[in-house]
């Protein structure tokens, strides 16, 4: 069995003109994340885990912000590309494990719903998309609600 690890991380600055979108979800907020697209921080982390693990290089490689196509693009069509891109290579994701950091608003409230969007994309069980949120104790630009962050981590599996 041929199996590796991926790890992606994604940052986006938060302001009061954008609308907050985590896991495929839009969120109430006073803030939202800024970015070409719809500034996904947590799908954007796993598109660079999956990616990393299949040495398919990063998410800006494949969907530049340079690029008009991808200027406000939902970031599950994201996803879903990836998705198709390490299935071309023969790979099949086994499982991911990700940490949002986020002041506010919480998000374990979400986090159900988060876990069924993504597990319908990435062809898994809720049970294989973990999901954690926690704030950075109002510490940085974390903590003074400047910015949101997001890690992933993947295991994907070939036969």
């Amino acid at each position: 069995m041929n199996i590796r690890i991926g790890f992606g991380v994604d940052v986006h600055q938060l302001s009061e003109t954008h609308e907050l979108f985590i896991g495929g979800k839009k969120i109430e907020s006073d803030l939202g994340a800024v970015g070409h697209s719809d500034a996904d921080v947590l799908l954007h982390a796993i598109c660079d885990a999956l990616l990393g693990a299949a040495n398919l290089r990063d998410i800006g490689y494949h969907f530049s912000d340079k690029d008009p196509k991808y200027k406000g693009i939902d970031s599950k069509i994201l996803l879903k590309e990836v998705v198709n891109l390490i299935s071309e290579k023969g790979w099949s994701v086994v499982n991911i494990d990700c940490t949002v950091i986020l002041e506010l608003p919480k998000l374990n409230p979400h986090i159900p719903d988060m876990q069924e969007i993504i597990a319908s994309i990435l062809k898994v069980t809720v049970d294989e998309v973990s999901i954690k949120a926690t704030t950075h104790e109002k510490v940085d630009s974390f903590g003074e609600r400047k910015a949101v962050k997001a890690y992933a981590v993947c295991l994907l599996h070939k036969a």
